[in-house]
């Protein structure tokens, strides 16, 4: 009963009329700041941090700063679905996965759908991971402090299992595209040897690697508005849209046939959230591809299936909540976010470990209040601006098509500032286009680059720690069972083809 006390009477504090209205601001900044091609929540909250000394001399303590920023956060998990669904372009790598069916969906004249989909998967999974952090937070720190960097790389393992199929049934293919993503994630220096790796053309640009947002932005801004203008050649490519709200309500009922995704999204996004240097981006890739794993008809993933965005939207809604809890209870982030949050609370003299919650628990209580209430003002004003993201899909592709052009140079160029990386960006977009033409999945190696990055160094440092064995993945009580599940899902779809292939044999025979 003292969790729920402490619970209900942080719910007050948040809903003070200071506090309530940097929450509304904080959620509909971070919407917009979510929807921009190139920003994302880490730029959002980073760029607005100064603002809260503003806010923290007026109001005298940390907790108020503290809920705009995590308002912010919140309103940007939502926001990352509007430009994946109404435009191709994911704005940060957490909304990548949401575009594989919410674009396709929108196309089809379903993007009052989509929308309200990612709204309503994204509040369901938002409130799972809050009740979950609120009663399970020291357990849950310990769980994830258990996780060395053997099991680490044994989830990032697990993550391209899931993906493997994402591909379609080519499996060659799909592995062909995994390849070349991890490819391209080791381009600039080594992270041991300092070492510079895959210069290519010996261009300085690539010293720094190729960043997400280029290859992202690259294939799903460029690349798709290049096969949108080669397809539709001879046709209307206006998007079909009506704005009428009997159809939105329909949308609102309709939610109640993507509970599977949205539950598989909810759990695992939470758990995968928690683990320091995961995050929602590895928790939503994982739940689209288990989505698609356990669907009655995983061939309608790609092509606008339901599950296929609640699950990611669930996902990286509850990890961005689960990611809150190692930063709190053990002074560890769990995504790039939290660490910008953790150094504000470090800046506003705070100390983020196992003694926040006895020692400060005026500020740990109104925070975790607010993220409730924030959730429930994201839906809402998500569900409101709906209307005005249709309105985007009416303009004729002459329009959207400059627009989006335009939306990915200058999201690139704000993003990192370098010239080379948005000439970089059109590049890969080329390459895209003539993959598509080629029937080559571009998704799996998008998902490469952004998890390749984080498995390179634990896989290195645990092989470090082994001496070089690779049983340490193994003999661990929790990488070992995470790893063999890994691998059984790995070669499922060979098995698969092989006993795809006996049968054939067999009837030819018979």
């Amino acid at each position: 009963m003292d969790v729920v006390a402490a619970l209900l009477n942080g719910i007050l504090v948040a809903l003070e009329p200071i506090n309530l209205s940097l929450a509304i601001i904080g959620v509909i900044v971070g919407l917009f700041v979510g929807a921009m091609p190139g920003l994302g929540s880490v730029n959002g909250v980073a760029i607005l941090l100064p603002f809260t000394f503003v806010i923290q001399n007026y109001t005298g303590g940390a907790t108020s700063p503290m809920i705009f920023l995590a308002a912010i956060y919140y309103g940007a998990m939502y926001g990352g679905a509007i430009s994946s669904i109404t435009l191709g372009i994911p704005g940060a790598s957490t909304a990548v996965a949401t575009t594989f069916d919410g674009r396709p969906m929108a196309l089809a004249g379903k993007a009052h759908v989509a929308l309200v989909v990612a709204a309503l998967a994204s509040f369901v999974g938002g409130t799972v991971s809050n009740v979950l952090f609120t009663a399970f937070a020291p357990a849950l720190a310990s769980v994830a402090l258990s996780f060395g960097d053997p099991e680490i790389f044994a989830l990032m393992l697990l993550a391209f299992a899931t993906f493997v199929g994402l591909g379609g049934d080519d499996i060659p293919k799909t592995i062909f595209s995994i390849c070349i993503g991890l490819v391209l994630a080791t381009v600039g220096f080594d992270i041991v040897s300092g070492e510079p790796r895959l210069i290519f053309f010996d261009l300085t640009g690539f010293t720094h690697g190729i960043r997400f947002l280029v290859l992202a932005i690259g294939v799903y801004g460029i690349g798709e508005m290049i096969w949108t203008i080669n397809t539709s050649r001879y046709g209307n490519t206006m998007s079909k849209v009506d704005l009428r709200a009997r159809n939105i309500w329909q949308a609102v009922k309709d939610f109640r046939h993507a509970w599977r995704g949205t539950a598989i999204g909810s759990l695992l996004g939470f758990f995968v959230g928690i683990l320091p240097a995961a995050g929602a981006t590895p928790g939503s890739l994982m739940s689209y591809g288990v989505a698609k794993m356990i669907a009655k008809d995983p061939r309608q993933f790609g092509k606008g299936a339901i599950d296929g965005i609640a699950a990611p939207e669930s996902a990286n809604n509850s990890a961005s909540t689960g990611a809150m809890l190692p930063m709190m209870t053990l002074g560890i982030p769990g995504s790039p976010t939290t660490a910008v949050l953790l150094a504000g609370m470090v800046i506003w003299g705070l100390q983020p470990g196992p003694l926040l919650f006895t020692n400060q628990p005026e500020f740990v209580w109104p925070l975790i209040g607010s993220f409730y209430i924030s959730n429930v003002i994201a839906v809402l004003v998500n569900l409101a601006f709906i209307p005005v993201f249709l309105w985007m899909l009416r303009m004729p592709f002459t329009i959207l098509a400059p627009l989006i052009f335009v939306l990915s140079l200058v999201g690139v160029f704000a993003a990192y500032q370098d010239m080379f990386d948005v000439w970089l960006m059109v590049g890969v977009g080329v390459a895209a286009f003539f993959l598509r033409i080629l029937d080559y999945p571009v998704a799996p190696a998008v998902l490469a680059i952004v998890l390749g990055p984080i498995a390179e160094p634990k896989l290195r440092q645990s092989l470090l720690f082994s001496d070089g064995d690779i049983s340490i993945f193994f003999t661990r009580p929790i990488a070992g069972p995470i790893t063999v599940i890994a691998l059984i899902l790995i070669f499922l779809p060979l098995m698969k083809i092989i006993r795809d292939k006996i049968r054939r044999t067999n009837k030819e025979t018979a």
